[in-house]
């Protein structure tokens, strides 16, 4: 396969003999192309770690060449890094994580910029939507005419938005963390086997 998305999750761990829970991780591969038309049937694959260290999918993924979906965690950048052994994995962030920052500032705040935000951001879930199952070349085509200029006109607000917010409110983080995946955000809109979201 040439993309598989992954995410981990936390699991306390409580080691024979011992009386007190330390945190382990679950990390979770997934691949699934059903969304391009692939009849491939999807496959996931779990391991576990005594802790959440960029050393563990590092290791996993050792092998594996190609698109790599996942959150902003920081444990995976060496595997985005040109010094990767074997190169560097092509990086796909997740929209749904970035947008469930601003969603989580709205259902606290009600803010009129954050409704907004969550609204464009709806609007690249609404082609997305309509392009699921579509073979990879009419799927890029739907991202090149439609969603770039989304993309465009959302982080030319998004720049203009975040330049009035206090750089530690909640919302202002949420439009950080947006801007600093933003490249990695939009990647799918230029590659149609990658996806919007993990």
């Amino acid at each position: 396969t040439r993309k598989v998305h992954t995410d981990d999750t936390p699991v306390k761990v409580l080691a024979p003999g011992q009386k007190k829970a330390k945190t382990g991780c679950i990390w979770t591969y997934v691949r699934d192309d059903r969304n391009v038309g692939s009849s491939s049937p999807p496959a996931v694959w779990f391991a576990y770690s005594p802790n959440r260290q960029g050393k563990h999918p590092e290791q996993h993924l050792r092998p594996f060449r190609g698109i790599l979906q996942a959150d902003a965690f920081t444990g995976y950048d060496r595997l985005f890094s040109a010094e990767r052994e074997g190169g560097a994995l092509t990086e796909v962030a997740c929209w749904a994580h970035a947008r469930r920052k601003i969603h989580d500032v709205y259902i606290s705040s009600k803010s009129a910029t954050a409704e907004e935000a969550l609204k464009r951001i709806s609007e690249l879930y609404a082609i997305e939507d309509e392009i699921r199952g579509l073979p990879e070349s009419e799927r890029l085509a739907a991202r090149q005419q439609r969603s770039k200029a989304l993309l465009t006109s959302l982080h030319e607000w998004m720049v203009e938005k975040n330049g009035t917010l206090s750089k530690k409110s909640r919302l202002g983080e949420a439009f950080s963390y947006v801007l600093n995946q933003w490249d990695a955000l939009c990647y799918y809109s230029d590659d149609g086997l990658a996806e919007a979201d993990n």
